[in-house]
């Protein structure tokens, strides 16, 4: 239903799908995923642009890719948590400030990557 929706509201109207509910719905889960992740890790907006990003692309999937987006901010999460920890010199950066490091990392390598193509 999603990839219908992304052709407009009128074809996918003609083609079975009940547009105004699916948006409905698709907010809701997007709404309540955001919020049931953000109460439990706080604000970390980095997983949120970086992990549908990276299952994408590792996943080679031109569709939203909901549930390798999601585990793979749950390992990008892990990863920056056991950095933080086991950083040199006992700094104990806060996770918020970690993902934001490692985001800052990503995004310029994109923007690298994206001079080149």
């Amino acid at each position: 239903r999603i990839n219908l929706l992304e052709m407009g509201d009128a074809t996918a109207s003609q083609l079975g799908v009940a547009v105004e509910r699916t948006r409905l719905i698709m907010v809701l889960a997007a709404v309540g995923l955001t919020a049931i992740a953000t109460a439990a890790a706080g604000p970390i907006a980095f997983i949120a642009l970086a992990g549908p990003q990276l299952a994408r692309r590792l996943t080679r999937s031109a569709d939203v890719p909901l549930g390798s987006g999601a585990l793979t901010g749950a390992v990008l999460l892990l990863a920056a948590d056991l950095l933080s920890q086991r950083l040199a010199f006992h700094a104990n950066l806060p996770i918020g400030l970690m993902t934001g490091l490692l985001g800052g990392f990503y995004l310029l390598w994109l923007l690298g990557r994206s001079r080149r193509v």
